[in-house]
């Protein structure tokens, strides 16, 4: 990434705010088209709504902010990118459905991609002429990602990959994947895996989506069956993939809990306290505290990941505290169901298919997923407790034992 040092001088800042918002006026007009299909699948009508916005903004030299220009980025400095989100926040999200592909998979490839790897991937992932996903959990590797059981072996010069992961967000409608395997099980199990590209449209790869509670697909099942990628699809170090699926997982907690826009904002307490004005509930006391709570919920959380990008600005790479801005996320769910259900009452129980009281329900729906993704809240106070606020770790008993000898997922014998 560029030089995160550089300041720009006040008539530099002034003419690069003007030329964000020239932009976002002409093309952040919401993403009420792009819901149009999420009663069967959420995510297909806003990733196109998300690819035609980051398109426009690659061609206005505003997407990448801070990459490098031969990969496909603005070459731009923090400063930029700073100015960007302060304006982004006005205006509608357009690009939520590239949360994992920009927020997770993009600075991984960055961080630890070859110069040809980088060369061959960023640009389009940067433009959105390709989506990526993250593929870490499996049916018996959850939050104990470590004991994955899907298997890498080197067959001359390809990769052959065999076994299944579960919850990958948006697999059936991504190009590329970024995948964790099992490449020697005759070490501790964290000691033995790598990180790889895949490619979801290759031979071997077979994507089942995962039919929701709200109606839609947005998770998937993938299987990998002899699927062969090249060897040079390796991402960084052989058996080094633990500590940077870690990196990956920093910036996913950084993508989820601070959001493509800056400063402090309190959308859902804006709109829930505009619907109650409306709906001639406001004056309900313990609905206002609610409101109250909301509103400072998501206050606090715009404080943690103001200071979180103050430290990305600073050039140091995310830490634990990205858990904060995560479980602050999934509290704000917590509340946002409660409160939405208080406000609107059974109009988000029995609703017409294209009622505005449709797309809440489904968010009250959807919304459980914000305590399990990127990590259940229990996992987000474990690392807080340990990594941030320093009190003993959970006692583990396999840190020394070969995987293999581990009774885990299929390997486990009565």
């Amino acid at each position: 990434m560029t030089d995160t040092a550089t300041e720009l001088s006040p008539a530099e800042e002034a003419a690069f705010r003007a030329h964000c918002r020239a932009f976002l006026d002409e093309y952040a007009t919401g993403v009420g088209a792009g819901r149009a299909g999420s009663a069967e699948d959420r995510g297909a009508g806003l990733l196109t709504t998300a690819k035609a916005f980051q398109g426009a903004l690659a061609e206005a030299g505003l997407a990448g902010l801070v990459y490098p220009k031969e990969y496909g980025g603005a070459g731009l400095s923090r400063a930029h990118d700073r100015i960007w989100r302060e304006e982004y926040r006005n205006y509608p999200d357009m690009t939520s459905e590239l949360t994992i592909s920009h927020g997770m998979c993009l600075p991984v490839l960055n961080d630890f991609g070859t110069h040809e790897q980088k060369q061959q991937f960023l640009a389009d992932n940067i433009a959105a002429r390709t989506v990526w996903c993250q593929m870490f959990s499996e049916p018996g590797a959850g939050s104990d990602v470590a004991s994955l059981q899907t298997k890498a072996e080197l067959d001359g010069d390809e990769w052959v990959i065999n076994g299944q992961k579960v919850w990958t967000t948006l697999a059936h409608l991504s190009d590329y994947g970024v995948l964790i395997a099992r490449t020697n099980p005759e070490v501790p199990k964290h000691a033995g895996i790598s990180m790889f590209i895949v490619d979801m449209r290759a031979p071997g790869v077979e994507i089942r989506p995962i039919h929701q509670i709200d109606g839609g697909k947005h998770f998937n099942e993938v299987f990998f069956s002899d699927l062969r990628i090249p060897k040079s699809w390796l991402l960084g170090e052989l058996n080094n993939g633990w500590n940077q699926a870690t990196a990956m997982l920093m910036y996913e907690r950084v993508a989820i809990g601070t959001g493509s826009s800056s400063g402090v904002s309190h959308p859902n307490a804006d709109r829930m306290i505009n619907d109650a004005v409306k709906l001639g509930k406001i004056t309900d006391p313990v609905l206002r505290q609610d409101l109250m709570r909301l509103y400072s919920e998501e206050t606090t959380k715009s404080l943690v990941a103001m200071r979180t990008r103050a430290e990305l600005k600073a050039g140091k790479a995310p830490g634990p505290g990205g858990s904060l801005g995560k479980l602050h996320g999934a509290k704000i769910a917590r509340m946002m169901r409660s409160i939405t259900s208080d406000v609107h009452g059974a109009d988000v129980i029995a609703y017409e298919a294209d009622d505005k009281t449709a797309l809440l329900a489904r968010s009250i729906l959807t919304s459980f997923s914000a305590h399990i993704a990127g990590g259940t809240d229990e996992i987000q106070k474990n690392i807080i407790g340990d990594r941030v606020l320093g009190l003993p770790r959970d006692i583990a008993v396999d840190t020394k034992v070969a995987f293999k000898e581990l009774k885990v997922g299929t390997q486990r014998t009565d």
